[in-house]
């Protein structure tokens, strides 16, 4: 049978966020099994556009309502009942909300929507955390400048502070997850600053530990509740440092984050996609729940298919009724995930703090290896990723050079 002959014969699957790091690789792991996909993609001149894996981009907005809508209107045309790969929490949530419109015409693999909406705020989930005998650190919620102030009495520094649950707000602002705050005075310019992002923050304890103390558990469960698929990885590095995302990641053993994590799951009526991302204190070795991601693929979805566990097609089995894949439980091969791009700046930071030699820094990248953006049978989005960072570094360089120029004429 031809491979144009075997993906007609397969249900679609729709990923929708093509536009970024998880919606690249979801594409790209379920084209590799000879499903068509069709990506759904906010940003039309994305790098990740650029693909030839998808059979279709449609563009909309993925993290509006606006997604329904075209849901909708893609559902009717397909030959059969596809499979939905969202990959934002906030698509994840308009999705859990309109189920019963789309579920015509889509297999959806979502909790319900009161369950997503309780994981994906850091306040619910640190109460939920909380009240079921989790370690999760020290939270506060900030609603307003008297809560800040509060919070700066009570906790001990050093700190993070973000958003309570995803916000596209936060996201026109910031390219970073998080900020971390050395005490209280640090913490309150920065409260000061970002207040106007979003309608409430969250002020949480700094636990102790680098960016290989960072661990997460990606899984599938299925609507029985049982865990079909899971995989265990860590960080090594990440951009922006201590409070950004995973550039260089290792898969590992830790029987704790494995447990932990199913546990979580086993605590509300769940199924679906999960991830749950831990560290370890390098003081006392305890392992605090940082935040559980759910309903989606993550960026280290691409790690557990590279290492042999296929998460994302077992999904995508299990939805339709289909055999599932034999490779569901962890090898340990070694495997490694690497963001080209962002590691080479991640490990030029380390290393001019002097945390890093070169050699180190080789031999962190031995082994078999997944990439986020870089593909030989999918070059256009690296090239393209590269080229748009290359226009930006001499955009940069230009109005530098400008502002030197007028400084110089302003003095003459």
């Amino acid at each position: 049978m031809s491979s144009n002959e075997l993906k007609s014969s397969n249900p679609h699957a729709i990923v929708i966020g093509l536009d970024g790091m998880a919606g690249i690789q979801t594409a790209r792991t379920l084209a590799r099994h000879r499903i068509p996909v069709i990506g759904i993609a906010k940003n039309a001149g994305h790098h990740c556009c650029k693909t030839n894996v998808c059979e279709e981009i449609v563009i909309s907005g993925t993290q509006t309502p606006d997604i329904v809508d075209t849901l909708l209107k893609i559902g009717p045309r397909l030959p059969a009942k596809a499979v939905l790969f969202p990959c934002h929490d906030l698509t994840v949530r308009f999705i859990a909300e309109h189920r019963d419109k789309l579920d015509p015409w889509f297999h959806i693999a979502a909790p319900d929507s009161e369950v997503v909406e309780m994981l994906t705020s850091k306040v619910g989930f640190y109460n939920h955390a909380v009240k079921h005998g989790f370690k999760v650190p020290q939270t506060f919620k900030l609603r307003n400048q008297n809560d800040a102030v509060r919070a700066a009495e009570k906790l001990k520094f050093p700190g993070v502070l973000k958003p309570s649950s995803t916000s596209s707000s936060w996201d026109r602002h910031t390219m970073a997850k998080a900020y971390q705050v050395s005490d209280a005075k640090d913490f309150l310019a920065h409260y000061e600053r970002c207040k106007e992002w979003v309608e409430e923050l969250i002020l949480q304890q700094w636990i102790p530990g680098g960016d290989d103390s960072l661990y997460s558990c990606n899984c599938y469960i299925d609507s029985a509740g049982k865990p079909q698929a899971t995989f265990i990885a860590r960080k090594l590095r990440q951009w922006p440092p201590h409070v950004g995302f995973s550039s260089l990641g290792e898969e590992c053993r830790n029987e704790e984050v494995l447990s932990e994590s199913l546990r979580l799951f086993a605590s509300v009526p769940y199924a679906g996609l999960g991830y749950v991302e831990f560290k370890r204190d390098e003081r006392t070795g305890e392992h605090y729940i940082i935040e559980p991601n759910i309903g989606r693929p993550t960026g280290r979805s691409g790690i557990a298919e590279a290492g042999g566990v296929e998460l994302l097609y077992t999904m995508y089995c299990d939805l339709l009724g289909l055999p599932l894949p034999e490779n569901r439980v962890q090898k340990y091969r070694d495997t490694k995930w690497v963001d080209l791009r962002h590691d080479f700046q991640s490990a030029f930071y380390y290393w001019r703090k002097g945390e890093l030699t070169l050699r180190e820094w080789r031999e962190s990248w031995s082994g078999p290896k997944a990439h986020t953006y870089f593909s030989w049978r999918d070059p256009a989005p690296f090239i393209a990723d590269l080229w748009n960072t290359f226009k930006k570094i001499i955009f940069r360089s230009e109005r530098k050079r400008r502002e030197y120029l007028g400084r110089e004429n302003r003095a003459t």
